[in-house]
């Protein structure tokens, strides 16, 4: 049996804590700053939390983890016999967690490659999981980093806020910008494209913004070969996300898994209460061509 590597992520990427467990995943917990305090995502502030903060208009923040907060990860992977780690985090386009990642990587205890997504969510979700995968096959490192490198080329995401504030405001819009002087006119989609937010199309109603987030995942899950894994993501939107994931367990076919998650405080922070969001991963793209990185 080859020799144990370790399999690290960020909290941003919202696994379900049976496969963390399953696949045992060490997960590296971004922050949230609420006045004051600087609070850990997932122990000391949840997405309730948030919503209600947004709502009452108070000012949110995010913070990355410093280098040696991923540095004690490594070296705690290696007193307990990994001989090399795998770290996959959210997008460097969002955040310098990738960043600090790599810092900690350069002096860690074993050989650590780390992988930038250039996703978030269960779109950064999947990629851990084909990376724990590869390594319970037995790839070496080189191979589980291009497992979990792979598997994010053929992801997409895409998702729906009631408002491009909260995105402005944290300074997490690109050219989705363009967008903000029609925001209140308009229900804008958006999608990841080389890692940034971006604008995808602007639709006139919330119930059309979610038809169409829901025709987006239909094309896209038919565009690949092999199972499709699906996850809606919402925040405080969970009748919508439910009623969401429904309607796409009825007109996937090949759909191997489903799961509804609400997304947690950090990511939470910058999109706001009601938004909703559609990641597709599928096995492997068609003959045609790869389905490239996630737009």
């Amino acid at each position: 049996m080859p020799a144990e590597l370790a399999i690290v992520t960020d909290s941003t990427a919202y696994l379900p804590q049976d496969e963390i467990d399953r696949h045992r995943i060490s997960v590296v917990p971004l922050s949230v700053v609420l006045g004051d305090a600087v609070l850990t995502e997932g122990v000391e502030i949840a997405p309730k939390d948030v919503a209600e903060a947004l709502r009452a208009k108070q000012q949110l923040t995010t913070s990355r983890p410093n280098p040696e907060t991923f540095a004690a990860a490594y070296r705690a992977a290696a007193e307990a016999g990994a001989t090399g780690v795998v770290s996959v985090h959210l997008s460097g386009e969002l955040s310098g967690t990738s960043d600090a990642a790599r810092l900690a990587a350069a002096e860690a205890p074993v050989p650590v490659r780390v992988v930038d997504s250039r996703l978030v969510g269960m779109a950064l979700g999947y990629p851990v999981l084909a990376a724990a995968e590869a390594r319970d096959a037995g790839l070496d490192l080189d191979g589980v980093a291009e497992a979990a490198s792979r598997r994010a080329e053929l992801t997409r995401g895409y998702f729906y806020v009631d408002t491009l504030e909260h995105l402005r405001r944290g300074g997490r819009i690109g050219a989705a910008r363009a967008l903000i002087g029609s925001a209140l006119a308009v229900k804008p989609l958006l999608h990841l494209d080389g890692g940034r937010i971006e604008p995808l199309e602007k639709v006139r109603t919330a119930s059309r913004a979610i038809a169409r987030l829901e025709e987006l995942a239909v094309e896209q899950a038919l565009a690949g070969e092999g199972p499709v894994d699906i996850t809606v993501h919402h925040l405080a939107a969970e009748d919508r996300a439910a009623a969401l994931a429904e309607r796409l367990r009825e007109r996937v076919p090949g759909l191997r898994s489903l799961y509804v998650g609400e997304v947690g405080a950090v990511i939470g922070a910058h999109v706001g209460p009601g938004m909703l969001a559609v990641v597709v991963s599928v096995e492997s793209a068609r003959s045609t061509g790869s389905a490239g990185a996630l737009e």
